[in-house]
């Protein structure tokens, strides 16, 4: 996006925040199966169900980590470092004097609740209580972490920020390969990632002392600050409380109801979806401090950045999630074998739809985040959250685990009708109809149909993909391509058609080395 006071390296941020979630993913992805073969589905499906049942505390961490970032974006200035000191203050006594009894309880009463919530016994759930306390630990550091990373968030400073995460991805993947062949358990994998955010942890506050130690201070409790970190918090800890339940639901329902390798299968379907999705919400997230230093904007100004946004991050998930679809099958054989591609190959195509879906609200939710409208985002959330648990509360016990993703596909469909209804009330302006179709809802919709229709074109070729990394890649990038075609080209055939391609050519300019862009 072309503008005269957009900040200078935005689109370099874009590119270290891609850098880092390739780094993450390429890992994450590569270690899985090593994983899954040395612990087991059952274990696996153990692993997943810890981390599901630690998530509630991110609803804190990621509250806070948001809220400090947020406020310490707008108290940049030298003048404003004592108001900025005592934020920070608050913000790391909130996070050891809360986050420390949250772990606490974890280490305590984790693994009982957890054997009579999902019934676990057997080799499996053994080590319940270490994988509690390493989970716990691993969340703790995050938590902790968040607030001196919310320092390098307020500055828009991605590149300490990229490097930071792929220091724990590392040390989290190659712990895995040394430490899980000699002890093959869920608490060595939780383990190995609680290593990986503790040098996270590490690397934030070194680089914090360094970069910008006048800016730091000791845990105190100051009542001002307090006091607006709570007024954001409250209404973003009911956003992450509706995120949790959108997440997690289906996950918390087949370990109350069926055998953890089930959650296991669901687990790898969801890896995959998650992973790409993450890595479009990655390459949005430094629109959150962008956004936050646009207060004094006119409204016209704001409406256009927001919508032009949209669609070159809605075009860019339909591209990316839609080139799961036609080749969920055999990714997950050649990714994980042939028994977990049977049974997640139909969910992952799901929830690759669910994602696409769900990608309306990532500009929308940072531009509300920016403009300190929390409320409205708990609203989504919560609408989310709530319609999710409910689907699958109905379709899980009638139709199975594969009826996992239907939930997450009518959560999101939900999530967009908030989001069409909340757009028109938040801009007192004409025309604003066209610009959510345009560059909201037509997007999906085209790339949703674009991959769906070259996967029924696979099914129905004389000849069938064949389940090895050369052709899954070249049949995934093929279809990312086609659907990104075919979303500018309609682009063209909008009102908006001007601006959509000066973006591209934008967007271009800066990373293909090309005088004739």
């Amino acid at each position: 996006m072309t503008s005269r006071k957009r900040p200078p390296d935005l689109l370099g941020n874009s590119a270290w925040n891609a850098t880092a979630f390739v780094v993450a993913v390429v890992l994450n992805l590569a270690i899985l199966p090593f994983v899954i073969v040395h612990l087991g589905l059952a274990a696996f499906g153990v692993a997943g169900l810890v981390t599901a049942c630690i998530a509630p505390a991110l609803v804190f961490s990621n509250a806070l980590g948001l809220s400090t970032a947020r406020e310490l974006a707008q108290r940049l200035e030298p003048s404003d470092r004592d108001d900025a000191r005592r934020l920070f203050a608050t913000s790391v006594m909130l996070a050891i004097g809360a986050g420390g009894p949250i772990s606490v309880f974890f280490l305590v009463a984790g693994a009982p609740l957890a054997r009579l919530g999902f019934h676990l016994a057997g080799p499996a759930a053994d080590d319940l209580g270490r994988a509690f306390a390493l989970a716990g630990i691993g969340w703790l550091c995050q938590c902790v972490s968040a607030v001196f990373v919310a320092l390098f968030t307020a500055r828009q400073d991605y590149r300490r920020i990229a490097l930071v995460g792929m220091a724990s991805t590392v040390v989290s993947t190659f712990s895995m390969l040394l430490l899980i062949p000699g002890s093959p358990y869920a608490s060595t994998f939780l383990g190995c990632q609680a290593l990986g955010f503790a040098t996270g942890l590490l690397m934030a506050v070194a680089w914090s002392r360094g970069a910008i130690g006048q800016w730091l201070a000791p845990p105190a409790l100051h009542r001002d600050a307090f006091a607006r970190l709570a007024r954001f918090g409250i209404w973003q800890v009911a956003a992450q409380g509706g995120a949790l339940l959108a997440g997690q639901a289906d996950r918390y329902l087949l370990g109350a109801l069926l055998q953890p390798q089930f959650v296991g299968f669901y687990g790898v379907a969801q890896r995959l979806q998650e992973a790409t999705y993450i890595g479009i919400l990655k390459v949005g997230e430094i629109l959150f401090p962008f956004f936050s230093t646009l207060q004094k904007e006119s409204e016209d100004r704001k409406v256009d950045l927001l919508f032009r946004s949209s669609w070159i991050l809605n075009v860019l998930a339909a591209s990316a999630l839609g080139a799961l679809i036609p080749v969920a099958g055999p990714l997950l054989h050649v990714w994980t074998g042939a028994e977990v591609a049977a049974e997640a190959a139909r969910v992952l195509v799901v929830l690759s739809i669910a994602g696409i879906l769900g990608s309306s609200a990532n500009v929308f939710g940072f531009y509300l985040l920016a403009q300190g409208r929390s409320r409205s985002n708990a609203l989504i959330a919560l609408i989310t959250g709530i319609v999710i648990l409910g689907t699958s509360v109905v379709v899980l016990p009638r139709f199975g685990w594969q009826a996992a993703g239907w939930s997450a596909c009518a959560g999101m469909t939900a999530q967009m009708a908030t989001i069409v209804v909340l757009l028109r009330r938040s801009f007192d302006i004409s025309g604003i109809w066209p610009r959510v179709i345009h560059c909201v809802l037509m997007p999906l919709g085209i790339g949703i149909a674009t991959a769906l229709a070259l996967r029924t074109g696979l099914d129905r070729a004389p000849f069938h993909l064949a389940p090895s990394w050369w052709s899954v890649g070249l049949v995934a990038s093929v279809t990312a391509a086609i659907i990104f075609v075919v979303e500018v080209a309609a682009s063209q055939l909008g009102p908006y058609r001007r601006a959509c391609l000066q973006d591209l050519r934008a967007i271009l300019s800066r990373f293909v080395p090309l005088k004739a862009i």
